[in-house]
């Protein structure tokens, strides 16, 4: 990333500068100052500098003998967890630089802090940072960190763009967070300088403001304030890819561009270092910043700054312990928001070290979430990483889906399915169906680089055509046809690949101790039966739903009935998040010394699930079982042929309808695939994708792990008591807190809501209750079949009360979505089959 500063003050009387030779990237000089050399602009190349390394200096006080936790990096994450572990109570706690604060990326961040983005969990690491830096520091020590709160603005010069920003002032209404749409007129008075000739509008937030990396308060910043130097707000130019930020009588600018260079070996003695800027790179981002203020076109350089960021493949930090070594914590990979995040990270990254797990929902940060083959495959990283800085300002649509990195993991239905028109969204390296288009095939082209480094851009392709219509805030052009892939399925019958799901064996002596202590719900049933279940951390918070079944034991090992002494367990869980199971499932496992094992047969396995009221007339001509409600009870499994291939059946639904999920060795996958299509054609059968899920799914209200569940959600706020094994006597991992939580009452509770007008919610909005903000959605979707928008959020009670029942019936409710506030309704259980007939069968 480089960025640099134009001298305002000095318009009239200093020039372009001519070219001059520059060094590449270079140590900085010493103390907290500037590099002495600033001749710009630089030489047009980017290259190394091959230069001595800094006189190396021993540590600034001596190093104790132990140490309670060491921390290794004084940036700005390593600061802040430092400072959370004291305030945590931990003593003898050791912070590790080997050159002097700052070293990295930290001392040449730009230091803005923006306190919206699209995510409630980023939204509240942002607020925690804020309180550390604009208050809590200063109050415990008395010194001024720097902080200038100067305020934000987002520029919007499309209306998409306004979109965005008008959902994130939405949110931020349900964090306190003060935000304002405003015309150009308005923004013009705001920031003079700006040109707001283009723009359909832009958001001001008045909190937001800047941190100094060195933590005080600069002298140029003071000299400014002395002076009575306008303190003009932040600007993010998204669509432009740049950002302005005043510093004294400068403006900083900075961006990102789509082909930033590779530092392809990172010295292990680089601390200090810059890089020389390559005006070929930046020029885009000073065209961007002319336009937007033209008065800089007119203006000389002071100084540049072109440091190196690290940019990790889905654009969220590397967090918690290391899968390869209990007890050690990482903190890294910020994408260039350290120290926005750094506050609210480190918080949470202290809370990690002390109590094993963070106290919010840090799923998407934790570093176990990648899959080996991921990150073992160099051109995944480099192609990932690449796309997560070069959208680094994209709008953020809740359908995009990634162009780089794809086709890494496919199962065996995926050309079967491609030539049915199957248009494929990516998961953890997964490629699972999304919905199928007739308009044929769409496969997803090899990476572009959006026409990079010399690279050939892909012209008009089907599957970019097609993602190109998810570049919306309303319903997107295909929305007719997920529901038709929906009402088949209501209808008739529809057959879904779910063959990502992961798919773990859970075996050995200790098998059944494991699960009682693992598993919310009673899953010690006798073999054949299957248990819905939640697991738990300490706190009660839910780190997972999944389904267990019950195993008998089988002569002959297989990918379908593994071998085993003791107890055995089948546990399927969703693609998206079998990481982060199989890494919570191995740590109990290991802090608690069962002797069992955990098997993985995700890739070993596919499973296609059949749903609708036609499924049991179509399998009943595939699989050589009775199908029927006697034989075939909802909740059980069995071992059966489908068209003479062995597979596995467990008669569940996710989406609410009479169904059955078939788990099938790899090789079998096509041929049973084919029979069951053959057998639906005269009953209606379609094949539907997770778009017809999530709608199906939300519209009978069955929970999303990492959408209305999270590590910090109790089954019980979910309103899944019922998963809890509390009447019995057993316990189990976050039993305690449960019932703590059952005694004192819950303090906030999961609510569906329908809307009546046919509007598009995605998550985020802001719940308002009786003229008062009490929450914000999490999962939203249209129900088809009711013909009206879901939407489910957790709800609070502003006294600080219980939320109980009665507090949720007597509310008058309405969901606001980019800024209009839409009517609603309140139910306690979702309106579609509240009585749960269909799934028995009963039509």
């Amino acid at each position: 990333m480089a960025s640099l500063s134009r001298a305002l003050r000095l318009a009239a009387t200093c020039p372009h500068r001519n070219p001059a030779q520059g060094l590449g990237p270079r140590p900085r000089t010493g103390g907290t100052g500037p590099t002495t050399e600033k001749s710009v602009p630089y030489q047009r190349t980017l290259k190394e500098a091959q230069q001595p390394s800094v006189e190396v200096q021993g540590p600034s006080q001596p190093l104790p003998r132990a140490a309670s936790v060491v921390v290794i990096g004084g940036g700005s994450l390593g600061c802040q967890t430092l400072y959370h572990l004291a305030k945590l109570g931990v003593s003898g706690a050791l912070l590790l630089e080997r050159e002097r604060l700052t070293a990295g990326t930290t001392w040449h961040t730009a230091g803005l802090l923006w306190q919206l983005r699209p995510s409630d969990v980023e939204v509240e690491l942002l607020a925690h940072t804020r309180r550390v830096v604009s208050r809590d520091l200063e109050e415990e020590t008395g010194l001024h960190t720097g902080w200038i709160q100067n305020g934000g603005l987002f520029i919007a010069s499309n209306r998409q763009r306004l979109d965005e920003y008008k959902r994130l002032m939405s949110l931020g209404k349900a964090y306190g967070v003060e935000s304002h749409v405003l015309s150009p007129a308005e923004t013009k008075a705001l920031y003079p300088l700006m040109n707001v000739d283009d723009l359909y509008g832009t958001l001001y937030v008045p909190h937001d403001g800047t941190m100094d990396p060195a933590g005080t308060c600069t002298t140029l910043s003071r000299a400014a304030t002395a002076r009575g130097a306008q303190n003009m707000p932040n600007v993010r130019d998204h669509d432009a890819s740049i950002y302005l930020r005043l510093q004294g009588d400068a403006l900083s600018v900075g961006g990102y561009e789509a082909n930033p260079v590779f530092w392809e070996e990172v010295s292990d003695k680089f601390a200090f270092g810059l890089f020389d800027l390559d005006w070929d790179v930046f020029g885009q981002h000073i065209e961007g910043a002319i336009h937007r203020v033209p008065v800089l076109e007119k203006t000389g350089i002071k100084s540049t700054v072109c440091g190196p960021e690290s940019f990790t493949p889905d654009h969220k930090p590397l967090m918690g312990e290391a899968p390869e070594l209990r007890g050690f914590f990482l903190g890294c990979g910020f994408n260039s928001a350290g120290m926005m995040l750094g506050g609210g990270c480190g918080q949470e990254l202290a809370h990690w070290i002390v109590h094993g797990r963070p106290e919010k929902d840090m799923h998407g940060y934790d570093i176990r979430r990648f899959h080996h083959s991921l990150t073992d495959h160099s051109r995944w990283i480099r192609e990932r990483s690449h796309e997560s800085y070069a959208k680094n300002y994209s709008i953020v649509f809740p359908h995009d889906e990634p162009l780089a990195g794809r086709n890494m993991r496919r199962d065996p239905l995926h050309e079967e399915l491609l030539a049915r028109g199957c248009v494929f969204q990516e998961r953890h390296g997964w490629e699972r169906p999304g919905w199928f288009s007739p308009q044929g095939p769409a496969p997803v082209l090899p990476y572009d680089y959006y026409g990079a480094y010399g690279k050939r851009a892909h012209q008009d392709h089907a599957y970019s055509r097609l993602l190109a219509d998810e570049y919306t805030f309303d319903f997107p052009a295909h929305h007719d046809v997920i529901k038709k892939e929906c009402l088949a399925c209501r209808g008739a019958a529809a057959v879904f690949d779910m063959s990502y799901f992961g798919k773990f064996y859970l075996v050995g002596p200790d098998a059944r101790k494991a699960a009682d202590w693992l598993f919310s719900a009673d899953v010690s049933r006798p073999p054949g039966s299957t248990v819905y279940t939640c697991m738990l951390n300490h706190r009660g918070g839910t780190e997972s739903d999944l389904t267990v079944s019950r195993l008998a034991p089988s002569p002959q090992a297989s990918p379908l009935t593994p071998a085993f002494e003791g107890d055995g367990y089948y546990l399927a869980v969703g693609g998206a998040v079998a990481q982060h199971n199989w890494c919570h499932l191995t740590t109990v496992l290991q802090d608690r010394q069962f002797r069992c094992q955990l098997v993985d047969r995700s890739e070993d396995l596919g499973l296609i699930s059949i749903q609708g009221p036609a499924s049991r007339a179509i399998l009943q001509e595939v699989l050589d079982a009775d199908l029927s409600n006697e034989a075939f009870p909802f909740s059980t499994h069995k071992l059966v042929r489908a068209a003479g291939h062995l597979v596995r059946a467990i008669r569940l639904s996710f989406v609410g309808e009479l169904g059955w999920e078939l788990h099938i060795p790899r090789p079998s996958c096509l041929p049973v695939y084919q029979a069951v299509m053959t057998a639906g054609a005269k009953h209606g059968l379609v094949n539907a994708g997770y778009r017809a899920i999530d709608s199906l799914s939300t519209e009978k209200g069955y929970r999303h792990w990492h959408a209305d569940l999270r590590p910090d959600d109790s089954p019980l706020e979910a309103g899944l008591a019922f998963t809890c094994k509390l009447k019995s006597a057993v316990p189990f991992l976050g039993r305690e807190a449960l019932e703590k939580q059952q005694a004192e009452g819950l303090r906030r509770r999961l609510v569906c809501f329908t809307v009546d007008e046919k509007v598009p919610l995605f998550g985020l909005e802001a719940i308002w209750r009786s003229g008062q903000v009490v929450g914000h959605v999490r999962r939203a979707d249209f129900g088809f079949a009711i013909d009206k928008t879901l939407a489910y959020g957790y709800i609070r009670d502003p006294s600080g009360r219980p939320v109980s029942w009665d507090f949720v019936k007597s509310g008058d409710y309405a969901l606001e979505r980019m800024g209009v506030a839409y009517p609603a309704q309140a139910h306690l259980k979702s309106p579609f089959d509240p009585g749960n007939r269909r799934v028995k069968g009963i039509y």
